[in-house]
């Protein structure tokens, strides 16, 4: 089973001084299986943003270490900036990335929650997710009253902390820690000074809307329910929270949001729904910023949308999304942004160095590789690859199509065939690296104990399970190698008469990989003791090449009428 993986957000109430910071994110990094990926100091805030990942059990012990160091440089009494806070390690949710559902991800939470309370002396309140009472749940309302008013806070029985002591610790003030989705933290400029205006902004977009007053918008009284309780205008957008503020560094004013779900509203929504309600008030958004991390997807997302607002097709590669979403959101006014650092999972890659892809080799080097003394790569990565370039041809005609002159009513049809082949030759590129590990998996197996009865039981299992893995690898290259002549056919058919030798030639590369891919399948089958299973995957797999050989000759036959 893959490695469980969660996220941790630290947020630290010091921006200023680096030393501090990094005295803190130090003991981060002494904590094995972390890795740190992004430290991200605001003056104006006078907050420091800090992401890092690895399994559970190392995530916790990094955030105790950290919240430790924090509690002996950061003194709460003497802390000023321009987000709400109520203590030195201020927030401290954990995200589950991968593996882990959010339900084990609130046992982490708690249990981070109880050795922040136990071994640092910190009040802790749970909220979001991990809340242990309904009324928690929100963190405005945890957080309500701020640091100012936590003495106070403190001594109601209400608001007793849900770990550690119920004691007003004037250094430290509370902490609060969740266990929730990821968050976006995200930054809106404008071309104003104006608090007000960005606040007024920010109450046009987020969820939680504004106040409904009569006679002033602004200074009237508040309008009350049947029971007595303030009416609210909700805002346009679900699932964001909004401020508004000035930032002395930058000398503007900014809306600041927190995107809680993602999936509901994105971000080059809420970018475009701010542009439009700034524009009402006489206000130009200049550009963005992301406070942290954000995924790989939404990113993508932004990309896409972007692009088919210009109606150009989509179906490019991701450094080109990505590139499209950062001109398109101004990601890179203030600052310039680096997808290495500012996209998780490329940054959590960066940590991990030492692991060197094939497909990161230039075609120089991997075709060198592949012609060393190494058994690996070998014949299946070379499968996935041909299918890879095989499915890129189809691409590159989708695009072509999509961008010819006279043919501008179609743009969309041909961005959905280039969507869909970018899909294939994605995938096939993943399956190049993955067949090289399927291998490596049983040469591990292989070298695995063999002394005892019990060693060698243990080693003929792990054997025996990573060469049904070394099997199923290339039957995914010849499902995908086969999957993407759909396109190509369709590319041959429809796309650019001009290109449509680069089909046909797409098309005996995909059928190159699906045969290649079979040979793989076969050489490994005699290996694996359970026969049923085995025949069941050469039968599917000899219905995937007959069929990819019967499509081949088909696109040929359009490919060479057209020519």
């Amino acid at each position: 089973m893959a490695n469980q993986l969660i996220e941790c957000v630290p947020n630290f109430s010091e921006g200023r001084d680096l030393g501090v910071i990094k005295q803190i994110t130090d003991q981060i990094e002494t904590v094995d299986g972390v890795t740190l990926l992004d430290v991200d100091p605001g003056a104006a805030t006078n907050r420091t943003v800090v992401t890092f990942v690895g399994e559970p059990e190392a995530v916790i012990e990094a955030a105790v270490r950290a919240a430790r160091k924090a509690a002996e440089l950061i003194d709460m009494s003497k802390h000023h900036g321009e987000h709400p806070r109520f203590g030195m390690m201020d927030v401290c949710p954990l995200v589950p990335i991968a593996n882990i559902t959010m339900d084990e991800t609130v046992t982490h939470a708690h249990t981070l929650a109880k050795r922040l309370g136990d071994e640092v002396g910190l009040s802790i309140y749970c909220y979001e997710n991990a809340a242990t009472k309904e009324e928690r749940r929100n963190l405005a309302t945890v957080r309500a009253g701020e640091y100012e008013g936590l003495k106070k806070k403190l001594s109601d029985p209400q608001w007793k902390p849900d770990f550690g002591p119920a004691v007003f610790n004037a250094r430290c003030g509370a902490t609060a820690v969740s266990a929730r989705d990821f968050l976006v933290a995200y930054n809106i400029n404008l071309n104003t000074t104006s608090t007000r205006r960005a606040n007024a902004i920010a109450f046009d977009i987020r969820e939680k809307g504004r106040k409904k007053r009569t006679e002033n918008p602004i200074t009237g009284p508040v309008v009350k329910d049947e029971q007595g309780r303030d009416v609210w205008i909700p805002g346009s957008l679900t699932c964001v929270k909004g401020i508004g503020w000035f930032i002395e560094e930058f000398g503007i004013a900014q809306v600041s949001v927190n995107l809680t779900n993602i999936s509901v509203t994105p971000v080059h929504i809420v970018f475009d729904e701010t542009c439009e309600k700034a524009r009402a008030r006489g206000i130009r958004v200049t550009g963005s910023e992301l406070v942290g991390l954000i995924p790989l997807q939404a990113m993508l997302d932004a990309g896409k949308y972007f692009l088919r607002k210009q109606q150009r097709s989509a179906g490019v590669s991701d450094s080109e999304l990505i590139k499209i979403a950062v001109k398109s959101l101004g990601l890179d006014e203030l600052y310039p942004f680096k997808p290495e650092e500012k996209i998780i999972e490329y940054a959590i890659e960066a940590g991990q160095s030492d692991n060197k892809l094939l497909v990161d080799m230039t075609l120089k080097a991997f075709v060198h590789e592949t012609a060393s003394e190494s058994p690996a790569p070998g014949g299946g990565s070379i499968a996935a690859s041909m299918g890879a370039m095989g499915a890129a041809l189809a691409t590159m005609v989708a695009n072509l199509s999509s961008h010819k002159r006279g043919w501008d009513d179609r743009w969309e049809e041909f961005s959905d065939w280039a969507e869909k082949g970018k899909t294939y030759h994605d995938q096939l590129l993943r399956l190049v690296d993955e067949d090289t590990q399927a291998f490596n998996k049983i040469m591990d197996a292989f070298g695995l104990p063999n002394g005892s009865e019990e060693e060698k039981s243990a080693r003929k299992e792990a054997v025996q399970k990573a060469t049904k893995h070394a099997i199923d690898i290339p039957f995914r290259i010849m499902q995908a190698a086969y999957a993407s002549m759909e396109v190509i056919k369709a590319m041959a058919e429809l796309g650019n008469p001009n290109s449509v030798s680069d089909a046909g030639v797409g098309a005996l590369a995909a059928r190159s990989a699906v045969m290649g891919a079979y040979l793989n399948v076969k050489i490994n089958a005699g290996d694996v003791d359970d026969k049923t299973w085995v025949q069941a995957m050469l039968e599917k797999a000899e219905v995937i090449q007959s069929q990819a050989i019967t499509l081949e000759r088909q696109i040929l036959d359009i490919v060479h009428r057209k020519l």
